[in-house]
């Protein structure tokens, strides 16, 4: 079996340099963890939250899967939600899409790829959810694209509606949710538009932001 001794020797070449820069980083590190932000982004190997926010380790926490999904089924997302929420105290969650994500695609083609379709039915969910925006017949890229943001946007809502975020601003926790998406061909993150501080806003700012995608 071949080894990956490469990667422990590039390991050791990031601390190193880490540690010429900030001697102590990693000994203050190891002590705690207190970030600002939960990122929800795909797993996509181009979209390393850090580096696109160049943030360094323990400014961001991070939870990835395919497609940037939110399912209120999923105990894994939930529960890194709720450990960033009442644990760390982030004050931002982003959920962060990109262009051209290949989850996107698929669920768009109705590809058959195996288990991952009951995962990517969310998706379909989505775009039978808002037809008018997809009715490009002649730009598959745009559609696949627009799907990509309305997807972010839908996400941003599912956050929002999970008991840790409402009992979160139940409790007058300062906690804005953000929807994002990142550009692959020129590395640049985009706004869409919502975020949204308070239980009673996300009607009003969901509406305004799917509004707003029409013009």
């Amino acid at each position: 079996m071949r080894d990956l001794q490469h990667l422990f020797e590039k390991n050791i070449g990031w601390a190193d340099k880490i540690k010429k820069k900030h001697p102590t980083f990693f000994e203050e590190l190891s002590r705690q963890q207190s970030p600002e932000y939960l990122w929800i982004g795909c797993s996509d190997s181009r979209v390393p939250a850090n580096e696109i926010v160049d943030l360094k380790p323990g400014d961001i926490f991070v939870h990835r899967n395919v497609a940037n999904i939110v399912m209120h089924a999923d105990l894994n997302c939930l529960s890194v939600i709720q450990y960033a929420v009442e644990v760390l105290k982030v004050k931002h969650i982003i959920v962060c899409g990109h262009y051209g994500c290949g989850g996107i695609k698929a669920a768009y083609e109705d590809n058959k790829l195996g288990l991952i379709d009951n995962w990517l039915r969310s998706v379909q969910d989505v775009a039978q959810k808002h037809p008018s925006f997809l009715a490009n017949k002649n730009n598959d890229l745009e559609n696949i694209n627009t799907l990509c943001e309305l997807n972010v946007i839908e996400q941003v809502v599912n956050v929002c509606q999970t008991t840790i975020v409402q009992n979160a601003w139940l409790n007058q926790f300062d906690l804005t949710v953000h929807g994002w998406i990142y550009g692959l061909s020129d590395g640049l993150l985009h706004d869409l538009n919502i975020s949204i501080s308070a239980s009673e806003k996300i009607g009003e700012i969901y509406r305004s932001t799917i509004q707003a995608m029409k013009k």
